[in-house]
């Protein structure tokens, strides 16, 4: 196991904005090797996820408050999950993919974690890119 302290940023998402491409331009910005995203709230005009199991991404369009945002994150890849519910509060989560807009706001916090460093490497069991943690 291996561990590490944390540093904390947050960062506050405008309309229009895309939640992925931000969250890599932070990002990449920063040069995190190693993140997590702690928490997210605020609102979207658009999303887009691949839902589980799917090849493609799909599409909701109309207003969603977002219920969550988690995962890691890494100049190296990262992997984001995304939870929003409607009006109805009807809720539906998946990976989150481009093309989710922002409406109102996101306030986001992330936690930076300085002794590690995220890869995505080849899993021969699950046979895609998992996460694997080493020190800084």
């Amino acid at each position: 196991m291996l561990s590490s302290s944390m540093q904390v940023s947050v960062i506050r998402l405008r309309p229009m904005e895309d939640l992925k491409k931000s969250l890599e331009n932070f990002v990449k910005e920063n040069q995190i090797k190693a993140g997590i995203v702690l928490t997210c709230v605020g609102s979207l005009q658009a999303s887009h996820l691949r839902l589980a199991n799917q090849p493609q991404g799909t599409t909701f369009e109309g207003k969603q408050e977002i219920v969550s945002l988690v995962g890691t994150l890494a100049t190296s890849g990262s992997h984001l999950h995304l939870s929003i519910s409607d009006s109805t509060g009807k809720t539906i989560g998946g990976h989150l993919l481009e093309g989710c807009l922002v409406y109102t706001t996101a306030e986001i916090a992330i936690g930076i974690l300085p002794q590690l460093r995220f890869t995505r490497e080849l899993d021969t069991i699950s046979t895609y890119k998992e996460l694997k943690v080493y020190p800084k």
